[in-house]
């Protein structure tokens, strides 16, 4: 089969378009011809070991876990194992194939069984792949670390993104008021999704403005940990869900410390893929609720373009990979 594979961290220099072997699903796998996939910041930063903790999860010097990259996939099932009871050959479906070790980015993956759900029929396969783990990190970060309710002041700063688009429908759906921070050109996005209030960051400053929140969820755009408490109410909650590395050791390090000492709480999410959150999202789809916002799509061979624009962070939704 043909797939994008890395054999040494880098840039998207190091991704090459081979012809590898076909995996055969094991006892409790499935092997899904793939469709599509989706890019993720996930992707670049294994490609890149950053931050370098990347290395003791991936391989040290080299990685060893992740030759081919791409967590979200979707596809129709081409084979089951033999204790596979949920799936047939020939159904669609889709997942996140992260804990299987990646691999999306490819004519074929095998992945467990409970890695993937059925795809609702009136959906297409790019706005079903651009769902997993965007979605899931969204939904984590909003219900589960954020402890959003219905009626709360939500600011969602870095609202354009994978991310972003989902988290502005979901803070809608647990019935928030929605501020979204983008950039001038996703000022209409952002409304159209359904945030109350859109600030231009090139034009107004969110921190300064005197306007405080109940939760704060920050995806991208780098604020101190200092600022966003200086944005929260006195009980409210500050919940990473992306950005840079050093945002991220901030949040890991200094958060606990934080959220000790007062009434406010710092949060670096995180997000373990399940059927269970990953069907309640397909539903919100399938009943109209979120929709998926899909910036650019490529081909197969054209993941490293893929991968370097959403390495720059102003993709406008999600970049699809067009694989069959």
């Amino acid at each position: 089969m043909k797939a994008i594979i890395y054999e040494k961290y880098g840039s998207s220099d190091v991704l090459q378009y081979k012809e590898v072997q076909k995996p055969t699903p094991k006892e409790n796998e499935v092997l899904v011809r793939v469709k599509t996939a989706s890019v993720n910041a996930a992707d670049w930063r294994m490609m890149k070991a950053d931050p370098f903790l990347v290395r003791f999860y991936a391989g040290l010097f080299k990685p060893k876990k992740f030759s081919i990259l791409g967590a979200d996939v979707a596809g129709i099932v081409e084979a089951v194992g033999q204790n596979v009871t949920k799936f047939r050959p020939g159904v669609e479906v889709f997942g996140d194939v992260f804990a299987s070790g990646f691999g999306a980015f490819a004519e074929y993956k095998c992945g467990k069984e409970d890695e993937f759900v059925l795809k609702p029929s009136n959906i297409s396969f790019d706005d079903i792949v651009a769902l997993p783990l965007a979605g899931m990190t969204a939904l984590h970060s909003l219900r589960d670390f954020g402890k959003i309710e219905a009626g709360q002041k939500v600011l969602i700063n870095g609202a354009s993104g994978g991310v972003g688009t989902f988290a502005i429908q979901l803070a809608k759906y647990f019935g928030a008021d929605v501020t979204a921070v983008c950039s001038t050109s996703k000022m209409e996005q952002s409304k159209s999704l359904g945030a109350d209030q859109v600030i231009d960051y090139t034009k107004e400053d969110f921190i300064q403005n005197g306007k405080k929140y109940d939760l704060i969820v920050g995806v991208n755009g780098y604020r101190s940990l200092s600022e966003y408490k200086s944005a929260l109410n006195p009980k409210g909650r500050y919940v990473m869900a992306g950005g840079g590395t050093a945002q991220l050791f901030q949040a890991l390090l200094l958060g606990p410390f934080i959220s000790l000492r007062g009434t406010q709480k710092i949060i670096a999410a995180s997000s373990e893929p399940n059927q269970k959150d990953l069907i309640f999202l397909s539903q919100l789809m399938e009943s109209g609720k979120i929709k998926s916002v899909i910036d650019k799509r490529y081909k197969l061979e054209e993941v490293p373009q893929a991968i370097q624009y959403v390495e720059q962070g102003h993709a406008a939704g999600k970049v699809i990979i067009t694989v069959s």
